[in-house]
């Protein structure tokens, strides 16, 4: 399987690129990994309604851009649809069984996705109602992509 994880903004955090070393790192024996970090929209703090739909259709056309057309796309939506781990690994197989075995997983910026990235989407996916900072989505969604393979090999993972 080819996954690809696209995400707005550039990894700052020590923290998070050491746990998303690890989980690149374990992931290499279950699927290849890509990840694309598209530069973000600088913007000031406060922003009118029209300033932030331009900023995210900005972001949006840099993220379509690395999405190639023969792929199954994963948009991370804060309204999108929740899955238990196990859900997950099931999609993520059932993908695999029909042929969809190109998955791009999207993440968004501080102010979410475009229309036209969410139109692109063939399935919205919510860890949360919670805000959760974009940064460390990549993180938890590395892990949780491990988790599914673990899940789906029925290999032992950590409770």
């Amino acid at each position: 399987m080819n996954i690809t994880i696209i995400s707005v903004g550039k990894l700052k955090e020590k923290y998070l690129k050491l746990g998303i070393d690890e989980y690149t790192k374990r992931l290499s024996a279950y699927a290849n990994l890509k990840l694309i970090e598209v530069p973000d929209e600088k913007a000031p703090e406060t922003l009118s309604e029209a300033e932030m739909e331009a900023v995210k259709n900005k972001e949006g056309e840099r993220i379509l851009a690395k999405i190639p057309a023969d792929t199954y796309v994963i948009t991370l939506e804060i309204e999108g649809k929740q899955l238990s781990s196990e859900q997950l690994a099931t999609q993520l197989d059932q993908l695999a069984t029909h042929g969809k075995s190109k998955i791009v997983f999207v993440i968004g910026g501080s102010l979410g996705l475009s229309e036209a990235v969410m139109k692109r989407s063939d399935f919205s996916l919510s860890f949360s109602k919670m805000t959760l900072p974009h940064q460390l989505m990549r993180l938890v969604l590395l892990e949780q992509v491990y988790r599914a393979f673990k899940i789906n090999r029925n290999e032992p993972y950590h409770k």
